[in-house]
């Protein structure tokens, strides 16, 4: 297994794990990034056309790592919503150029937008950064390597993912094909919007269908800046609409629409639960949702206790806890608790806050209301009893910095052990038994992830069963790929992304039947 040379700190090479095996990287690997670059695409992407919104009406994007306007973006709201599936559909139909063509010249078409991405693989970074707050040599060499990747795994699959022969009885001869869906709507997050577009794109484009994409109002500028690939790439006008928006407008209005044949989300299991009810009002389309999790995280007494510590602190700091599939509850058995709360409140002050073109700093959080949002979650924990045991407070004059802060003697049923905090909190709870931290460790509304950390196999094959969750880790963390499928059990949501089970949201399953002529005797 590959773990990634990103480092902490990125000016010397450390060997840390991220978010899926990547290739190496030293600071003299990273290209300069420009903090300030020219911000040319801010309207929306419709027809392969940039354009103002029908109402003229823009919105700020924010540099969250010091709270000024980075530029003006067109907003999207329904008569906008409108003409990008109108534009869909017309694509979409039978005759056009996106329906005539081969499959394989559709892996073709992904292949070169992987291809124009990686040209301008600094220029997305820097305004990842800028639009976003993570770290630049993050996104440079985490986010855009899990992009790259993940478009180019699913150009391979365009003219892969067919249907079956299907022996029934009598003098008959069936066949499946699998068939795109049709238009298909995407709202994206903000935590990774270059890493979400493509999760999205990837297994949508190689089945043939064509999108609408609603980007987080937090962090348009990457996507638009794609859209441009997108036309240079050679996709036929339609097959491909961005729209930065609201989602109680424009998110809305697509979740509704009447000519959408399906919706992809991922986001707030609150805001799932809203998708999935006008999904339903309306033309009763396909529904995916990848959503919240308040993700278990187990480290029990026989596990090498500088790996677990490592990792537990990764699981729960990457991205500074803005990620869906966080370790935010980690369970830790009674005989090494105070041992790895030591180390863990040691790990977490090694930290280092600050400007996100730095090589040496950890990220922002996204926004004022997220930022108000983890302080109010912090205080509650105080509150409640949990011990504070180091940060808690902002950490900068300006911009949306957090002290990485480390919360022990945490019960299950205070409410920052029950709710998905979204940011760099980590939870420390004691457990005695096998038994008992499996029931604790279900007792929750979410199932989008967990681990186990220990040296006996038999006991992480046991746990790993028992855990009612869509991804389990066993002595490793966020090792994600394009191969494996990503997704919930419970209230963390419905159907998978990524691998081959990652296409079966975007097709229809087609059963055709021939009667077979017998010769007469």
């Amino acid at each position: 297994m590959l773990r990634a040379v990103l480092g902490r700190v990125c000016s010397r090479v450390t060997q840390v794990p991220v978010a899926v095996q990547v290739a190496r990287f030293s600071a003299a690997a990273i290209p300069a990034p420009n903090p300030k670059p020219d911000v040319p695409y801010t309207q929306l992407f419709i027809n392969n056309e940039f354009q103002d919104a029908v109402s003229k009406k823009t919105f700020p994007t924010i540099n969250p790592s010091t709270g000024e306007v980075i530029c003006h973006v067109a907003e999207a709201d329904k008569a906008d919503v409108d003409k990008a599936v109108r534009a869909a559909r017309e694509a979409f139909n039978l005759g056009s150029p996106w329906r005539r063509m081969d499959a394989s010249q559709r892996g073709v078409l992904i292949n070169r937008l992987a291809d124009l991405i990686e040209r301008d693989r600094t220029i997305l970074a820097t305004l990842e950064t800028l639009d976003n707050g993570k770290p630049y040599a993050m996104a440079y060499t985490v986010d855009l390597d899990i992009v790259l990747k993940c478009l180019r795994y699913y150009a391979g699959w365009a003219d892969k993912w067919h249907g079956k022969t299907i022996p029934i009885d009598g003098d008959y001869f069936a066949y499946t094909r699998h068939e795109p869906v049709g238009v298909c709507a995407q709202i994206i997050p903000w935590n990774f919007p270059l890493v979400m577009l493509a999760w999205k794109f990837g297994p949508a484009l190689a089945t043939g269908n064509v999108i609408v994409m609603k980007v987080a109002e937090q962090t348009p500028l990457t996507a638009l800046h794609l859209a441009s690939l997108v036309k240079e790439a050679g996709f036929p006008p339609g097959v491909i609409n961005i729209l930065p928006g609201m989602g109680h407008t424009a998110g809305a209005a697509l979740s509704s629409h009447m000519d959408v044949d399906k919706v992809a989300f991922t986001g707030s299991t609150e805001v799932g639960r809203l998708i999935q009810q006008a999904a339903g009002k309306s033309n009763l389309k396909k529904v995916t949702l990848e959503l919240g999790g308040k993700s278990p995280n187990i480290i029990f007494s026989d596990s090498d206790l500088d790996w677990a510590v490592e990792q537990a602190h990764f699981a729960l700091f990457f991205n500074q806890g803005q990620a869906c599939a966080s370790g935010t509850r980690t369970f830790v058995q009674e005989d090494i608790y105070n041992e790895f709360v030591e180390r863990s409140v040691h790990r977490a002050k090694k930290r280092i806050i600050g400007n996100p073109f730095d090589l040496k700093t950890d990220p922002s959080t996204v926004d004022e209301e997220q930022f108000k949002k983890i302080l109010g979650y912090i205080k509650t924990g105080k509150q409640e009893g949990a011990k504070l045991l180091c940060g808690g407070n902002p950490a900068a004059d300006r911009g949306y910095f957090i002290q990485p802060t480390v919360f022990g003697d945490v019960s299950d049923n205070m409410t920052i052990a029950r709710e998905e905090i979204f940011g760099p909190v980590m939870q420390i709870l004691k457990f005695k038994t096998l038994e008992d931290v499996i029931e604790r460790a279900n007792n929750t509304m979410y199932g989008l992830a967990a681990a186990v950390f220990t040296n006996d196999i038999d006991k992480a094959n046991y746990v790993s069963q028992s855990l009612r969750a869509g991804t389990v880790w066993i002595n490793c963390y966020n090792v994600i790929g394009p191969q494996a499928p990503f997704g919930g059990y419970k209230a963390s949501g419905i159907g998978r992304e990524l691998g081959e089970y990652g296409l079966e949201a975007y097709t229809e399953v087609k059963n055709v039947t021939i009667k077979i002529p017998q010769k007469n005797s």
